[in-house]
């Protein structure tokens, strides 16, 4: 069995830090599950490399990549209701008939925890094959305390099983049940008195989040449900500004908010109210994609005030069922016009951020970051995002040991 402090070597690759590509190739030196050195090639002293066990030589060097919001757990699937809206069918009509997120519920909802687990493991090791080593996973199909605690317990399974770090997030304020159809502030009370003191008990969530929107949860809601997480020490997250702008990003920064995420209708106040608590912006480009949205989020005043975006899958069962990372990378560029440094930063540096890990060295490859390491067969980084191709992972690296990839051992 290899030493954990084992120094590990990789020659001559082109690095992406994080947040941007270093100028010159490097050695990229780990002890353990840490980044040791990174020395640039043209001062390396081969007497301080002898004792390395080298990895590779070439090809691309980013942080592993992190997925920071998914709804990878969920039963049934939604796939003749992508029919029937291509075939004219609006979405209203098909939630009428029993459809969209409430179909989703009552599959999950009667689904155990193993054939949860057993169908969202494919899912997350999707994500995996393409260079994910931290995801976050959260819960909001089962909109009953019971429910969503099981799907909380299938997050947490999938990160004991699998070689990746899962960050999950109670999403009760998802959705109203159709028991709640007319007492949505009774199902708010629910999910503050019950569901989220539950799944704090447990130890099962690491964050809650709430769907603020006309849809959904008012802001007023959104803010007792802030308001129940605080009480038991849960950082908080939002899905707001999709649809509308009622305000959720505003009030969610008031609060401290991790991160507001779609954001397409947010306005400057919005903006400046996330710059101000240091929140995330989280672009969700498969969603805007699927639904065939035209509303971008406002991507150059988030620039403008230095608000860092993350670009994560949205992965779910009906408004982005893509479960192909390096393709958001690409989505984030054509259809946001992100650069593609921005978009690569947006999937490692601020997912990390957007996930509350930053401090612990996720998303860099600095000296002291985590050992969290990709390594791709492409020239540069904005290659990943150039071309949506798959089989460019050679090397996938969690926690400093070897996980993945197409090259041989």
């Amino acid at each position: 069995m290899q030493s954990t402090m084992q120094r590990r070597l990789w020659r001559d690759v082109h690095v992406f830090d994080g947040l941007r590509t270093l100028p010159e190739p490097m050695a990229v030196i780990v002890e353990g599950d840490r980044i040791a050195r990174m020395i640039p090639m043209a001062q390396v002293d081969e007497a301080e490399l002898a004792d390395g066990a080298e990895m590779a030589r070439g090809g691309v060097l980013t942080p592993g990549l992190v997925d920071c919001h998914t709804h990878l757990v969920f039963g049934g699937s939604r796939a003749d209701e992508f029919e029937q809206r291509l075939e004219g069918i609006s979405y209203a009509e098909i939630a009428r008939r029993g459809g969209g997120i409430l179909s989703t519920v009552a599959a999950t909802r009667a689904a155990s925890e193993d054939e949860l687990f057993a169908q969202a493991r494919p899912r997350l090791e999707a994500l995996m094959n393409e260079g994910v080593t931290t995801v976050e996973i959260k819960s909001g199909y089962g909109l009953t305390v019971d429910d969503e605690l099981k799907m909380l317990r299938v997050a947490r399974r999938l990160g004991e099983a699998l070689p990746v770090r899962v960050v999950t997030t109670l999403l009760g304020a998802h959705a109203l049940p159709p028991e709640f159809k007319d007492d949505s502030d009774g199902y708010i009370a629910l999910v503050c008195e019950e569901m989220i003191p539950a799944a704090a008990a447990e130890g099962l969530a690491d964050a809650v989040d709430v769907f603020c929107e006309s849809i959904a949860f008012s802001v007023a809601q959104c803010e007792r449900v802030f308001e129940a997480a605080r009480a038991h020490d849960l950082p908080i997250k939002a899905h707001a500004e999709q649809l509308s702008n009622l305000g959720g990003s505003a009030a969610a920064a008031r609060f401290g908010a991790l991160s507001a995420d779609h954001i397409e209708y947010l306005d400057e106040a919005g903006v400046a109210a996330l710059r101000e608590a240091g929140s995330v912006a989280v672009l969700l480009p498969g969603a805007f994609h699927t639904l065939r949205e035209t509303r971008l989020p406002p991507i150059a005043a988030l620039r403008h005030a230095g608000v860092p975006m993350a670009v994560a899958t949205d992965a779910n069962p009906g408004s982005s069922p893509i479960f192909h990372p390096t393709l958001m990378l690409n989505f984030a560029c054509t259809l946001f016009r992100l650069t593609p440094q921005e978009a690569l930063a947006g999937m490692t540096a601020h997912g990390a951020r957007a996930l509350g890990l930053a401090e612990q060295g996720l998303g860099r490859i600095a000296e002291g970051a985590a050992a969290d390491l990709c390594l791709w067969d492409a020239d540069t980084p904005a290659a990943l995002a150039y071309a949506v191709q798959s089989g460019r992972l050679r090397q996938r690296w969690c926690r400093g040991e070897r996980q993945g990839g197409t090259d041989h051992d």
